[in-house]
């Protein structure tokens, strides 16, 4: 029995335990160990009570061997070609010596709440690459493009020892801004003959985004690419107006080609660089771990609050109430609120 083998049944005998200890897990983790790092990722992802337990525990445990990940965020409209995009840039930074690991936040069924689309299936090269690891996740009723763990998804892919990790979100929409703060980078992907769409795209994200790469420049579409580009780049201009952060970098690709992705992996690596020298790249770690705090007591607050014995036994009925217009939302919330103080 060879190394590997033996080794992949090892990890076997232990998952099959019932109990798997913070230990194994950081250990396997450490040791890059796909199936590990998926149990623990699904672990994280529990909304059991003990598994919320543990998955702190392994968060605090492998946080010291975090951080030294290139944390880029993607998003673009449905139809811009990401999967397509990050698959083609993921195979030129492995082919570099470089592991990659790609979060799919994918949306989710409303009946199973699984992922719908499957990131993997979509990403069929990248996920046979041995340096690189591909992980949907649902998001839920998670708002922002990202779902509930992605921040502590995050950190267990740097202590497997991933330097470039993208975030793949839902879509473009007014949300999307939410992984601005999670990451050091943030590129938009678009697409020419948006029309219209082009128009009614939230200002917000593009003001955010580092890069906007215009996808699909092969063919017919070249000259429209940079039309669009130019375009794009006006609208910039107005944005840019009297902000003291610098105009995102513009540029085309076509991934289905292969076209101008060494070009594109040259630019992340000039801005964090830049960022570095600048300052800019430990200011924005920063920010994103005092957002990372306040979601994290925003979700601790509501998960606490719907657990409380008086609202799980009052919550229907109040609601009922106000769709029937027997009480204010504003008045049952301030009298939720208070019984769950008072319950404490």
């Amino acid at each position: 029995m060879n190394i590997k083998l033996n080794s992949l049944v090892k990890t076997l005998e232990l998952l099959m335990k019932e109990k798997f200890s913070i230990a194994n897990y950081k250990k396997g983790i450490l040791d890059d160990d796909r199936m590990i790092l998926s149990r623990a990722i699904t672990l994280i992802e529990s909304s059991l009570s003990a598994d919320r337990k543990n998955a702190s525990t392994l968060i605090k445990s492998i946080f010291p061997h975090t951080g030294n990940a290139y944390r880029i965020g993607i998003s673009g409209i449905p139809g811009a070609g990401k999967s397509t995009f990050i698959e083609a840039l993921g195979k030129h930074l492995t082919s570099q010596g470089n592991k990659v690991a790609v979060l799919a936040i994918d949306p989710s069924s409303k009946i199973s709440g699984g992922s719908i689309l499957g990131d993997k299936t979509r990403m069929a090269e990248l996920a046979k690459n041995e340096m690189a690891f591909i992980r949907p996740s649902p998001a839920n009723s998670t708002l922002g493009g990202i779902a509930e763990k992605t921040y502590e998804t995050i950190l267990l892919c740097e202590a497997a020892g991933f330097n470039y990790i993208f975030i793949e979100t839902v879509g473009v929409g007014q949300s999307e801004t939410e992984i601005y703060h999670l990451t050091d980078l943030f590129l938009l992907l678009m697409i020419t003959g948006m029309g219209d769409e082009l128009q009614s795209m939230k200002k917000g994200i593009m003001e955010l985004a580092d890069i906007i790469v215009i996808n699909k420049a092969d063919g017919e579409n070249k000259e429209n690419a940079s039309k669009t580009a130019l375009e794009i780049k006006q609208v910039l201009h107005l944005f840019a107006s009297g902000k003291s952060k610098q105009e995102p970098v513009l540029t085309t690709c076509s991934a289905k080609e292969n076209t101008n992705i060494a070009e594109i992996a040259l630019l992340l690596e000039n801005f964090k660089e830049t960022s570095i020298t600048s300052g800019q790249w430990a200011q924005k770690r920063t920010t994103n771990a005092r957002q990372s705090l306040l979601r994290e007591i925003n979700h601790h607050l509501q998960t606490d609050f719907y657990s409380n014995t008086f609202i799980q036994k009052n919550l229907k009925k109040i609601e009922n109430e106000v769709a029937k217009g027997f009480i204010t939302p504003q008045a049952a919330a301030i009298l939720l609120l208070k019984n769950y103080k008072a319950k404490k």
